[in-house]
């Protein structure tokens, strides 16, 4: 299979003028494209970048993120892109990890690249469309030229993993979205929007590199703050597949309820991913954007998607979809034992699956077994007709005296309540049970809501076991750089509650 910077080359020679891409005001065509990735490729030869070299980006979205990916895949490197705000701590461990030529920053991060620098760690300014700043990186162990992308992760730990993913990867698991969603058109019949940050592999993957390797414009943002640009971009310019988080999705939704808009006309598809999509948010973005929501399932490993409804008549809120083409499925216990139900801990294997972790064969170790097999770590159902449900994460799984909980189930119930926003449910130390579900509730504005409504609402519609022992209310939940609720940090909150009470 050809190398990625191949495939978009070839896209260029055979239509050349073609629009490529949209940024503040600026339309690129396809050999704008390839010449600033041209001038990208010069600035990087002279700063001595060789074969197996890593360049880190940390800029929002640009068109120099993608001229910069193009010129370090010709020199057979790997782009890295990261969080520039993601913390001074997890970016000094992952630029340790990740051993870089260089890091490159957006003009008007100057302090950062200083920061950068004084860390030993050769940096540079770019422009938004690709004028870097003149620099000499260093050289790092060589890696593998295959390598496209490496993307860090923080997993379950909060310390950096990071996943690499090779040009077969990511070749196969676009064309594979192109062959399973027939909702998708033809080359240059859609127009994709840009908006997801490009640290995260929904954003580089598929809204930055699948539109190059499918021949459609793309309208970038740097940024989906504030939603009225965003909004304003998918009508002026007539986007007509959104690829978005759930947190985008309801920004999205209340610009338009609030102005009052119809629904945009040239919009196709929507998929929504990184989270589960609550069924209200469902219902109304069909309302309001006048399509269904493609709910996807992938992850960062996969590069990164697993499965997605056909089209809009295979569309069924509360469920993804079929598994795509080309991946092993195994469902095992949390042990890891094989189970012959339609229930269990997803494991997966294909050519769109990494082999392991970047330098870690620990994490390797932890999450790939000897024959290539991929741990998720969730937890799925699959129905009589092969489509997927995400019961949950593996690690957030709350065992009530040997039963298990499923957070995602308990916190369905709570946002069906009257007055609640959002919940998240966490399991807290218990004496007895071992553990207990504990619910963290935000409630819509104006709402007055007791704890025990909620849990005398959960008690008419769950299991004894799975209704939350404890309420309590907060003005936010905390949320990754995406907007996924991290139920993690509300675990470990609790955790340490009970440690200080013992102690």
């Amino acid at each position: 299979m050809s190398r990625v910077e191949q495939v978009i080359k070839e896209r260029c020679e055979v239509y050349p003028d073609s629009p490529c891409l949209f940024f503040e005001g600026v339309t690129w065509t396809r050999r704008e494209l390839d010449q600033a990735a041209d001038r990208c490729e010069a600035s990087l030869v002279s700063a001595g970048f060789t074969v197996g070299q890593r360049l880190v980006t940390m800029m929002p979205n640009c068109p120099a993120v993608l001229a910069l990916s193009i010129a370090v895949w010709r020199l057979g490197g790997t782009v890295v892109p990261l969080n520039a705000k993601a913390g001074r701590e997890l970016l000094g461990a992952a630029l340790g990890l990740l051993d870089p030529f260089a890091v490159m920053v957006m003009t008007g991060m100057e302090e950062l690249a200083s920061a950068i620098e004084s860390q030993g760690v050769p940096a540079s300014v770019v422009s938004p469309f690709g004028e870097i700043t003149p620099f000499s990186g260093r050289t790092g162990l060589p890696e593998s030229e295959d390598l496209a992308v490496i993307f860090a992760t923080s997993g379950t730990t909060g310390m950096p993993k990071a996943v690499p993913i090779t040009h077969r990867n990511l070749l196969n698991n676009i064309c594979t979205v192109k062959d399973h969603v027939t909702t998708l058109r033809e080359d240059g019949e859609d127009i994709a929007l840009n908006v997801l940050p490009n640290f995260h592999t929904f954003g580089f993957c598929l809204s930055g590199t699948l539109p190059l390797v499918l021949g459609y414009p793309q309208v970038i943002l740097p940024s989906f703050l504030p939603p009225a640009r965003t909004v304003e971009a998918i009508y002026s310019h007539k986007v007509s597949v959104i690829i978005a988080v759930p947190t985008i999705v309801a920004l999205i939704c209340e610009v338009v309820a609030r102005s009052n808009m119809a629904p945009p006309d040239s919009l196709n598809m929507v998929v929504c991913g990184g989270a589960p999509l609550d069924l209200r948010l469902h219902q109304r973005a069909e309302r309001l954007l006048g399509v269904p929501i493609h709910e996807g399932y992938g992850l960062t490993e996969c590069s990164p998607v697993v499965g997605a409804a056909h089209d809009r008549a295979g569309f069924r809120p509360g469920q993804i979809g079929p598994v795509m083409e080309g991946y092993e499925i195994q469902l095992r216990d949390r042990e890891g034992k094989l189970l012959e139900g339609n229930e269990g801990v997803l494991w997966l294997r294909g050519p769109s699956v990494t082999s392991g972790y970047f330098r870690s064969p620990e994490a390797t170790a932890q999450r790939f077994d000897k024959d290539g097999w991929f741990n998720t770590g969730d937890v799925i159902r699959f129905d009589e007709d092969g489509y997927l449900t995400v019961l949950d994460r593996d690690t957030d799984i709350i065992i009530v005296g040997g039963f298990n909980v499923y957070p995602q189930e308990v916190e369905n119930v709570l946002a069906s309540f009257q007055g609640v926003k959002e919940a998240a449910v966490v399991g807290t130390p218990h004496g007895l049970s071992g553990e207990v579900p504990k619910a963290f509730v935000v409630l819509q504005e104006g709402a007055s809501v007791e704890p025990r409504d909620l849990i005398s609402f959960c008690k008419e519609r769950l299991s004894h076991y799975k209704v939350p022992r404890k309420v309590e209310f907060v003005e936010e939940l905390p949320r990754s750089a995406i907007g996924k609720v991290l139920r993690r940090t509300l675990r470990d909150l609790e955790r340490s509650r009970f440690a200080g009470k013992k102690a």
